[in-house]
């Protein structure tokens, strides 16, 4: 076999698995880290802690974990159903866009040094892999059928 029949089919195989790879694995982060979070037992918790101390006032701490661990699972599990896209996708942006906060509004915790994040920091950072695959997912999406429209010269 040719090194080239080999890559033709190394890039089908890839292409055939890659989408349920990649909900399989968002599953697997988002529901497993929301459940830490759920239970009590997660690392970013102080990191979290440290934000919501900044931020947020109207709610205690323990309920604002417990739902955000719930809402991280929720987003896992959606990513499981094909289908659940275009509600799950906003909803992970979102939390996204909350999850870089701390990077600069509370940069003695995720900052070591300039351009030298903490661990917590890192952990942070991480979330542009998940930002770029759920973007190949959402690519990879058959557009919305056009709307209906109602003949109104008849």
């Amino acid at each position: 076999m040719k090194l080239h029949d080999i890559d033709i089919k190394l890039i089908r195989f890839f292409r055939q698995i890659s989408g349920p790879a990649a909900r399989i694995g968002l599953f697997v982060v988002f529901f497993w880290f929301g459940g830490l979070k759920l239970i009590g037992l997660s690392s970013a918790a102080p990191l979290v802690r440290v934000l919501f101390d900044q931020t947020i006032s109207f709610m205690p701490f323990p309920t604002f974990i417990i739902i955000l661990g719930l809402v991280e699972m929720i987003i896992g599990a959606l990513f499981l159903f094909p289908g659940s896209e275009r509600v799950v996708i906003p909803i992970l942006f979102l939390h996204m866009f909350t999850t870089f906060l701390p990077l600069f509004m509370i940069p003695h915790e995720t900052w070591s040094s300039f351009l030298v994040p903490t661990l917590g920091g890192q952990y942070i950072i991480k979330n542009l892999v998940i930002i770029a695959l759920v973007i190949v997912i959402a690519a990879n999406l058959n557009p919305l059928p056009p709307p209906n429209r109602i003949d109104t010269t008849s």
